[in-house]
């Protein structure tokens, strides 16, 4: 995997710790991964097959 630097609202930042701090999630990096990759699938792939 590659290291990439992103920047975020607050708001989103804070959004993500609820979700690790809840135990939905390890890792801040697992959520964004996890976003990313709904959004690529919805966007790219999905959008392709239509």
């Amino acid at each position: 995997m590659k290291i990439i630097t992103v920047k975020l609202p607050e708001q989103f930042l804070e959004a993500i710790d609820e979700l690790v701090n809840t135990g939905r999630y390890s890792s801040r990096s697992e959520v964004i991964r996890a976003a990313i990759g709904d959004f690529i699938r919805k966007e790219l792939w999905v959008s392709t097959e239509e």
